[in-house]
């Protein structure tokens, strides 16, 4: 007998089908399936399912006091299935966080810190002493199943005179894991966004791709994307989106759209302040942003799904298919208009926003 049966499941592209969900995973997907079951879940003409919603790039250790979060209210709350904590945490404190989400219904993942402490001080990698490979290879060792990355923030206010040292040492630790993604976040310069590109290969994850300053990815002399940025793109570097406070800027994502580049994931960097106060929100919020750019909602639920699932190599996740974990999110739309609104204060319209209505974690049905 199945613990749950979604009927009337509908795609973005409108294929229709039903879901049999037993012990936490998909067990079939037809048309029609006639088994018994625990559960019915029905759903109504105007909403629609993807995979469960991937926000790759979040802050929510709770204890922290400069960047922090509760899983729940960025995750499930959210009609966000799994989140990844993007290196709040370093060695030193990224066992406690991980005790503290196994009580949390979203799934938590994290990506280590390469500073020992995480993000205790907004300059955490100005004291390469913090920065060290035992401590690293040691949290590796221990929470295999919980660290899928490595992060290293590398603009001014977090290296100090660091420079690009931080990186190079991200690197190595990287190279001793070769199946270990690495997140870079990047910001003002020193060190120059030039540098950092230069030593990021592919199926490494630049955040904050479409930030609005001067050491990003858009030239304020010739208004076009630089040209050592489409090195990079065409290496094979995931851009991520990585809203955040001060990091998405309409205008050089719009002018990427149009130049042929787009992001590969959509994340929110969301933290207990940008959540509550803007400009951020939510991830749902986020995805908006990318659709009145121009996008489409295919291409952005992809970016919320399959992109990062595969990206930090996160098992059974990110496809509606037979083994792979029951997450689910079930969402609709509303063509009211909205006022969106970007790091940098500018302000477009959406004609069409969507709305988790229910997310499914493991086969739990939880109401947003």
């Amino acid at each position: 007998m199945l613990d749950l049966i979604v009927r009337n499941a509908k795609l973005i592209d409108g294929q229709k089908f039903e879901l049999g969900i037993s012990d936490g995973k998909i067990v079939e997907v037809a048309d029609k399936i006639m088994d018994q079951c625990q559960g019915e879940l029905i759903l109504t003409e105007d909403q629609y399912v993807s995979p469960g919603w991937i926000d790759d790039h979040v802050h929510c250790y709770e204890k922290m006091t400069l960047y922090y979060d509760y899983p729940d209210e960025v995750g499930v709350k959210r009609g966000v299935t799994t989140v990844v904590d993007a290196g709040t945490t370093g060695a030193e404190n990224i066992g406690d966080f991980c005790r503290l989400t196994k009580k949390t219904k979203t799934n938590v993942f994290a990506l280590l810190n390469i500073s020992k402490w995480g993000i205790v001080k907004q300059d955490e990698l100005a004291d390469l002493t913090k920065v060290q490979r035992e401590a690293v290879q040691k949290a590796l060792e221990e929470y295999p199943d919980f660290i899928v990355g490595l992060k290293a923030r590398m603009s001014k206010t977090v290296v100090g005179s660091s420079g690009i040292e931080p990186l190079k040492l991200a690197k190595e630790f990287q190279s001793e894991y070769s199946e270990l993604p690495l997140m870079v976040h990047v910001g003002s310069a020193p060190p120059e966004l030039s540098e950092i590109l230069a030593l990021m290969d592919k199926g490494d994850v630049l955040t904050h791709c479409f930030n609005g300053k001067e050491n990003g990815i858009f030239d304020r002399n010739t208004k076009r994307i630089k040209s050592f940025v489409w090195d990079a793109y065409s290496k094979g570097i995931i851009f991520d989106i990585g809203h955040g406070t001060d990091s998405f800027n309409f205008s050089v994502a719009q002018q990427a759209l149009n130049e042929g580049m787009k992001s590969h994931s959509i994340s929110s960097d969301i933290y207990v302040r940008n959540r509550q106060n803007g400009p951020v929100y939510d991830l749902a919020t986020t995805m908006e942003k990318l659709f009145v750019v121009g996008y489409s909602w295919d291409e952005i639920l992809k970016q919320v799904t399959e992109v990062p699932a595969r990206s930090f190599h996160l098992k059974n996740k990110g496809k509606l298919a037979v083994g792979y974990d029951a997450d689910i999110t079930v969402f609709t739309f509303d063509n009211s208009n909205r006022e969106l609104v970007d790091s940098n204060g500018n302000i477009r319209s959406a004609k069409e926003v969507i709305m988790p209505v229910k997310t499914i974690i493991g086969g739990q049905i939880y109401d947003n």
